[in-house]
């Protein structure tokens, strides 16, 4: 098992339609030691979630297809993951969207462009235990 930074590594799925969003994040966690999946939209995640089994999840809002609101609220319906923590990403940062980011059943909400820090603080506050 490989260890980060914060003692243990986590296996995040991110979940957003920019090539430059999901790479940028997937740069930050290896660097922070994590294993790192990632999915162009709501379908492509929801294909994935069972495969990556993820200690934590970053999902986009806007999307094609599926937007971040149905697919929070898809992977809050399957029991297996009904607890896994999910961070909400946008470009707006308005009070409605963060209210209902929480009614889907996210934890966080971090606004786009985020930073290598608020993305690793994310996943050590929400990773969960070893």
């Amino acid at each position: 098992m490989v260890v980060s930074s914060t003692g243990v590594s986590k296996k995040v799925l991110v979940i957003d339609d920019s090539n430059t969003i999901r790479r940028t994040a997937e740069i930050f966690l290896k660097q922070g030691g994590h294993q790192v999946t990632l999915a162009e939209d709501g379908f492509d995640a929801l294909a994935k979630v069972n495969d990556s089994e993820p200690d934590l999840i970053f999902c986009d809002i806007l999307m094609p297809r599926l937007d971040g609101y149905q697919t929070c609220a898809i992977i809050r319906r399957n029991e297996k993951f009904a607890d896994t923590p999910i961070v909400m990403l946008s470009s707006k940062d308005g009070v409605f969207d963060k209210a209902r980011g929480r009614m889907v059943g996210s934890q966080q909400y971090l606004t786009k462009p985020f930073t290598k820090d608020q993305l690793l603080q994310a996943v050590q506050a929400f990773g969960g235990g070893a």
